[in-house]
């Protein structure tokens, strides 16, 4: 899986597309006051975690796009 079938996936489980963020494939705006995230850390690894209140935590960190994918669909269905 990839970040572009992670989107079609949460889309056709029917999550709200407030809930996520996915770097450079779903970006919502304006920016929801709390949702969870998979982005790239700067190390080029793989982040999944939780943006509240204007603070990103980072939950987990993977090596490869397919785990954190994975890990965010589990996450949010």
């Amino acid at each position: 899986m990839n970040r572009t079938t992670l989107r079609a996936a949460l889309t056709a489980a029917g999550v709200p597309d407030g809930h996520y963020r996915i770097e450079g494939v779903h970006e919502p705006a304006p920016t929801p006051p709390d949702f969870l995230f998979l982005r790239r850390s700067p190390d080029g690894a793989w982040e999944t975690g939780a943006y509240e209140r204007g603070i990103y935590e980072v939950i987990t960190h993977h090596s490869t796009e397919a785990e954190a994918c994975a890990a965010l669909l589990r996450l949010l269905t």
